[in-house]
């Protein structure tokens, strides 16, 4: 017998040091979207997550100068995307000058991801980001 209530869920873990690029996690993020089927069944969704990913790894990278710990986790409803760095520092949105290079990192996740979040742990801080397929897409 099933039981109904459980909770099905597949996930991915990498750790990307400082020594590696962003397109290592965009890269690797791709193979995974790639088995949920979205690059075919919701390629928006898909290119929302890798743009997420490549910020916040960024960010990990730049303003952490810590390695990142990249997790995916799918619940048949949300790809939950964390990225844990050393750093016990929020994000803070920044409001950016003209001109400026950076600082649109955050409100990129915020305007891409259904909802995203940030806590402190006891060694760094998460960030996550949760991206649901448009209705209609299919996973596999």
């Amino acid at each position: 017998m099933s039981d109904e209530s459980s909770l099905r869920a597949v996930g991915w873990a990498r750790s990307l040091p400082l020594s590696s690029g962003v397109k290592a996690a965009r890269d690797w993020t791709r193979e995974h979207l790639e088995t949920l089927g979205w690059l075919r069944t919701a390629p928006d969704t898909a290119d929302s997550v890798l743009l997420t990913v490549s910020e916040l790894v960024t960010n990990a990278h730049v303003h952490a100068r810590s390695a990142a710990q990249l997790i995916l986790a799918w619940d048949n409803e949300c790809l939950h995307v964390t990225v844990h760095d050393s750093s016990t520092r929020l994000p803070q949105p920044r409001v950016p000058t003209e001109g400026a290079t950076g600082g649109r990192g955050i409100f990129l996740v915020d305007a891409l991801a259904d909802t995203w979040e940030a806590h402190p742990c006891p060694n760094g801080k998460d960030v996550m980001a949760c991206f649901r397929p448009p209705a209609g897409a299919t996973t596999a």
